[in-house]
């Protein structure tokens, strides 16, 4: 049967939903699967071609101000955080080997060339990454629980034929490699956190320290609180959303990327020509060989070279190239402090600061960007306590803005820039951040290659030495820098995981629980079955954690009310480890066997939207309802009549009113819990009771809501 309905949720009049309703049979009743097919009214061929290539330009216009932003502007700030004592021409003609070559492989072929395909469906990233290999193989820890023992659905990744590796075996039978896998993954995603602190910081700080060459009167506190002044700026700009705010910096970026190049092709030709022959390794032989231990820590310095291409895998841009201040350097050797601006002519001095500025503006937007996507997926995996997530485009559902989330990261940049303002200690901290988050992103996309690639062999063990051992040793150098400023990362990364791991142990907790304390169909026909209980008028939405069962407060409500609406649909919101869900997955109807009580399973992905309005979401699951009912009119094993009842019955009960119960549950902590269980579930209720509640995502209204407490024995 099919339906077709103008949407009235979207900005675009001229689309139109397309209905399909398929019916397939389960172990515990009749599902109902929603194809949601959108048809554009101008559909005709050429017009798609044109207009997909005029998106195609815009958005390669706008990733300039987002994608490219941290990968181009760490000229600024790479020489000046490095220890240089007397540096020589050989020194320099090495650094800038090692730096071309890491480019080259970092950059291009692990990130543009390979990183870039392992997206899962749209989204980069480590927690990205760590979400494609739990779709592939039974690795996730949250996955097995969540799973509907009933539910007929699959993920379409999953062949249940094919052969799995020796390795994605090992992960599936192991509980501790998968914890492990699952901590990498909380470090990557944590450390992401941290470069999306410190890129700013260091960015803008390293800009406007232009300021002090023309004046040296400028005192280096005038310098932190401008720049503090300008990242409250930026931060105030991001409720307008990454497109306004990309459109806007793009023309700034591409003044950066055309001017740069041309600053340094004059450095080239009037100060060392024949720099390029410094791209042969053998230059990084000789470097290493002639300063041993202290060039090994230099390293720490190098890595910043490369800054920009986690946020660039993270947003999914492409590479892009950086300019070169070398030349200038080999022949002003103690000038790598703030070797960047010394090298630009005094002609065209004040024009670069000021896009040199601005551009640390926009480099700072990547990395922001990139903390409001992974902040986004953690929450709808439940990872992390909720906050408000505000959809900030109508046509690309990644596109997200956290207000908490932007005004933390807006005083941790400040506090950053105004406790450690020496560019040196936020560089050696920024170098943790990059190198930690490259070789976590090489493990990931190693298992990748292995688990769901079937990537050969010898292929894969080229690409984890080649990658694992360079970014090993560039770990190995930022780490000696833990007392010089590198051991801010680590603090924010901890804080994170905390808070993290408190959450998930909390909603695990609570998940065990339901499990163990649920209500069965049987047990629920006995509640009912009790004089004393009445079904009264009106729709109910009743929220439950669970598919497999109802929830256990579905018998404290009872017992204490007495009552039960005629209708009463279960409903689940399931959010699984893909990034979007298909769109006939994403509302499932089935009968529960007793007469108006309704089971609902509403399936989401952590870059699918949840920002529906509350009768528009009513609308579409009682009108799912209806058509799951009607089909099964068609079978042999129901009474068309007592059909017809039902339906009648829906629409008697949405007319009486409309009210939404979701449980309000905390621990209590008895005698017999350990410490740990004290500890951890105490901060988790901290947690929880300053969190956002999940129904506003609904667009719920206040007065339809009721909130049922109930305590669990922990």
């Amino acid at each position: 049967m099919d339906r077709r309905r103008q949407s009235e949720s979207r900005p675009n009049l001229s689309e139109v939903n397309v209905v399909v309703v398929d019916d397939s049979t389960a172990s515990s009743g009749r599902l109902l699967h929603l194809h949601a097919l959108s048809i554009d009214s101008a559909s005709l061929p050429n017009a798609n071609e044109q207009m997909s290539r005029w998106s195609t330009l815009v958005l390669a216009y706008k990733t300039l101000g987002v994608v490219f932003g941290g990968l181009v502007t760490s000229p600024l700030y790479v020489y000046p955080s490095m220890p240089l004592k007397s540096p020589t021409k050989e020194d320099y003609l090495g650094i800038y080997s090692i730096m071309f070559w890491t480019l080259t492989l970092i950059g291009v072929v692990k990130y543009a060339s390979i990183a870039i395909k392992a997206d899962d469906q749209g989204e980069g990233g480590t927690f990205a990454l760590y979400s494609l290999l739990c779709r592939h193989v039974n690795i996730g820890i949250l996955s097995p629980k969540r799973v509907s023992s009933n539910s007929s659905l699959s993920h379409s990744t999953q062949e249940g034929t094919e052969k799995k590796s020796r390795i994605g075996i090992f992960f599936e039978s192991s509980i501790v490699a998968r914890r492990v896998l699952l901590f990498v993954a909380i470090l990557g995603m944590c450390m992401l956190i941290g470069d999306g602190i410190l890129t700013p910081a260091i960015s803008v700080l390293s800009a406007m320290d232009g300021l002090r060459a023309p004046f040296p009167s400028v005192s280096k506190s005038l310098v932190e609180a401008l720049s503090a002044v300008v990242l409250v700026v930026l931060f105030l700009l991001q409720k307008f959303g990454t497109s306004r705010v990309s459109f806007l910096f793009s023309p700034i970026m591409a003044a950066w990327t055309l001017s740069t190049p041309l600053v340094g092709i004059y450095s080239i030709i009037h100060h060392y020509p024949s720099i390029f022959k410094a791209i042969s390794p053998h230059y990084i032989f000789h470097f290493f060989r002639r300063n041993g231990k202290e060039g090994w820590l230099l390293l720490g310095g190098t890595v910043l070279c490369i800054t920009g291409s986690e946020a660039m895998f993270a947003d999914l841009g492409h590479f892009n190239q950086r300019s070169i201040q070398t030349a200038y350097l080999i022949k002003n050797p103690n000038d790598h402090d703030d070797g960047f601006y010394k090298f630009i002519p005094t002609a065209v001095y004040w024009p670069i600061f000021i896009i040199a500025t601005s551009a640390a503006v926009v480099a700072s937007q990547s990395l922001i960007s990139a903390t409001f996507s992974v902040i986004k997926q953690s929450v709808v995996l439940d990872y992390f306590p909720r906050v408000k997530v505000v959809h900030t485009s109508n046509s690309k559902e990644g596109e997200v803005y956290s207000p908490e989330v932007n005004y933390i990261l807006m005083i941790l940049c400040v506090a950053v820039i105004l406790i450690f303002g020496d560019g040196k200690d936020i560089g050696n901290a920024f170098g943790v951040v990059v190198s930690l988050v490259m070789l976590i992103t090489t493990i990931l996309l190693t298992l990748v290659m292995i688990i769901i690639w079937k990537t050969p062999p010898v292929l894969v063990a080229l690409y984890f030495f080649v990658f694992f051992v360079m970014e090993g040793v560039y770990v190995s150098a930022v780490c000696t820098k833990i007392y010089e400023g590198g051991w801010i990362p680590f603090a924010i990364s901890f804080i994170l995981a905390v808070i993290m791991f408190g959450w998930f142990y909390g909603r695990q907790r609570k998940l065990e629980y339901e499990l163990t304390h649920k209500i069965t169909l049987e047990r629920l026909r006995v509640l009912l079955s009790n004089p004393g209980v009445q079904r009264v008028p009106g729709l109910c939405f009743f929220y439950t954690n669970i598919q497999d069962g109802l929830t256990p407060i579905l018998g404290h409500y009872i017992k204490n009310m007495k009552s039960l609406h005629k209708v009463t649909i279960f409903t689940t919101l399931r959010y699984l480890l893909v990034s979007k869900v298909a769109p006939h997955e994403r509302i499932i109807i089935k009968k529960l066997g007793l007469k108006g009580v309704y089971g609902c399973v509403i399936q989401y992905g952590y870059a699918d939207s949840l920002n529906l309005e509350g009768d528009d979401f009513v609308s579409q699951v009682t009108n799912s309802l209806q058509m799951h009912l009607q089909g099964c009119s068609d079978g042999l094993t129901y009474d068309p009549v007592e059909i017809q009842e039902e339906i009648f019955d829906l629409e008697q009960a949405k007319q009486a009113g409309v009210v939404h119960v979701k449980g309000k549950t905390r621990f209590h902590v008895g005698k017999n819990c350990g410490w740990f269980d004290r500890i951890m579930l105490a901060f988790y209720e901290v947690m929880h009771n300053n969190c956002r509640s999940a129904l506003p995502a609904l667009g719920v209204p206040l007065q339809q809501r009721i909130e049922v407490g109930m305590l669990y024995e922990a």
